[in-house]
């Protein structure tokens, strides 16, 4: 019996060690020294204090600051632990009655001028609910309210948009995309730059 027991014991701790000690820390390793941004969840801020991450989005409800897509997750918004999609199908009368129309109406009443259709990305939630990004479009749609609440130049905003516009994974991957937190804080740079009193 106890020659049969030793071998599974030994056999247990080696293989707990290999995947469970050596594997993770061998991976963790590697990722903290080619990518150490995306190992710590590509944070956005100073290290002492962050402001987010470029991976989950947040709430913007202000007219000053571009807004994301709208997220479905419950209790509160971009709730990164319950990650999820509102599951109404697009012709499910209950979509717009929900998500569209409120949306519609909150874009409005905060100053949303422009005539142009609304781009689908910000009145409908993404499939995980945690969307940090927008369309170029919906950037483009939010210019002349945030401009017009900042006291800024359409110019200048449009500008702002333009820096933030990330391409193509690669130059073939994914679509044209603007991070709503990074645009934002270039946003509170640039009105904080030209608030700040000349000397």
């Amino acid at each position: 019996m106890r020659a049969l027991i030793r071998p599974a014991v030994v056999s247990l701790l080696l293989f707990t060690a290999a995947t469970g000690l050596i594997y993770p820390a061998a991976v963790t390793g590697v990722a903290q020294l080619l990518f150490p941004t995306q190992a710590n969840g590509t944070v956005i801020g100073p290290r002492d204090r962050p402001v987010g991450s470029a991976l989950i989005g947040q709430p913007f409800s202000d007219p000053k600051y571009f807004w994301g897509r709208p997220s479905a997750t419950t209790p509160v918004p971009y709730n990164a632990a319950a990650s999820g999609s509102s599951n109404f199908g697009p012709s499910n009368p209950a979509l717009v009655d929900s998500e569209v129309r409120p949306r519609i109406a909150q874009l409005r009443a905060a100053g949303t001028l422009d005539t142009t259709p609304i781009p689908v990305d910000l009145v409908t939630s993404s499939a995980s609910g945690l969307d940090p990004d927008i369309t170029p479009a919906a950037a483009a749609y939010q210019i002349s309210r945030v401009a017009r609440a900042r006291g800024l130049s359409a110019d200048v905003v449009r500008a702002l948009v333009a820096r933030a516009t990330e391409g193509r994974q690669f130059g073939v991957f994914g679509e044209p995309r603007v991070n709503v937190l990074r645009l934002n804080l270039a946003l509170d740079s640039t009105t904080a730059v030209r608030a700040a009193p000349r000397e």
